[in-house]
């Protein structure tokens, strides 16, 4: 049986990076009801209190609000936030780097492009 969490990072990151993805992808729409944090105990078969941290930061984020006595749900905007939010990560731990390597190796801005038309197009095959 495959583990849902990986030992790289903390669990409580990996539940909210899970609530995230569902918003991002548009499995959790704004105004919906998110999953209580008992349901995520339950289905994951973790700690109370790891569960609570992670949705307490989208909560403190805006990403999430509370009803009190009816549960969490997606706020208005929490999809883009979240999109805006990983794409400034996707350039500070992606791009950044590759640019540095890239010119300790002596590639030129015009071979950076070609390798990733020469992936992007390995994929479409």
């Amino acid at each position: 049986m495959r583990r849902p969490f990986n030992q790289d990072k903390p669990i409580y990151i990996q539940v909210r990076e899970k609530i995230e993805d569902q918003i991002i992808n548009n499995q959790l729409k704004e105004g919906e009801q998110a999953p209580s944090t008992n349901q995520l105990v339950n289905f994951y078969k973790i700690n109370h209190a790891t569960v609570t941290k992670g949705v307490n930061q989208l909560v403190d984020e805006g990403i999430l609000y509370k009803k009190r006595g009816i549960g969490m749900f997606v706020a208005g905007g929490a999809r883009e936030k979240l999109v805006q939010k990983r794409k400034q990560s996707f350039i500070e731990d992606y791009v950044v780097k590759l640019v540095q390597e890239a010119e300790k190796l002596g590639f030129t801005e015009k071979d950076i492009i070609l390798f990733i038309k020469d992936v992007k197009g390995s994929d479409t095959e």
